[in-house]
């Protein structure tokens, strides 16, 4: 029943998103990921919850879901032209190696099933997601090499990420959320004080 009712609240969120699912959730720059893009994240995730024990995990749903799944597809774009800019690719060669090692991690294909729905990444999404990790774990080993400390890694691509959002500029459907700046993340409409009162159309 829990499981069911989880479902029918994030199939209620969908709904209340509003636009139709060719208009855009968030744009940098010249580039718009659609809300078609995002739903489709989100409706893998959904149907993939129902072929594995989820009693125990911790997933996201409704607003949550939709946040963190546009969230995901924000960042790799962004890791994407941080590293066009540090002259950094990550090739499909590197992205099978990487799944290959991640396939082993979980247990084969078997298991990738309920790694990826603890996880919150769509079946559709796994290249993505080892494309986004390759790309901070090669622009870490860039600073690396650039002299900066182990301690300061993090900080330092959060600062090149909220750089490169800045430059290119960054548009977050309200139905979504809303873009923070400082921190480059799309955050809950209602997370600050100061965030412009969303639409409710």
């Amino acid at each position: 029943m829990k499981k069911i009712l989880a479902v029918l609240a994030v199939a209620s969120a969908l709904l209340l998103t509003g636009c139709s699912q060719v208009g855009t959730a968030a744009s940098i720059g010249s580039t718009k990921i659609t809300q078609a893009t995002v739903q489709a994240s989100i409706d893998s995730i959904i149907s993939a919850r129902a072929g594995v024990d989820t009693s125990q995990m911790q997933l996201e749903t409704g607003e949550a879901l939709n946040l963190g799944q546009l969230r995901f597809h924000l960042l790799t774009a962004l890791l994407r032209e941080v590293g066009k800019e540090l002259k950094i690719s990550v090739s499909k060669a590197e992205i099978d190696t990487r799944r290959a090692s991640i396939l082993d991690q979980v247990g084969g294909k078997e298991g990738l099933p309920n790694a990826l729905v603890g996880a919150g990444i769509a079946v559709e999404d796994f290249d993505q997601y080892i494309e986004a990790i390759s790309y901070s774990d090669k622009i870490s080993a860039a600073l690396t090499s650039a002299g900066v400390l182990d301690a300061e890694i993090g900080n330092e691509v959060q600062k090149l990420v909220v750089a490169k959002a800045k430059e290119l500029g960054v548009t977050v459907n309200p139905r979504y959320g809303k873009w923070d700046a400082t921190i480059a993340d799309v955050v809950a409409a209602d997370a600050a004080s100061s965030a412009v009162t969303p639409s409710t159309k």
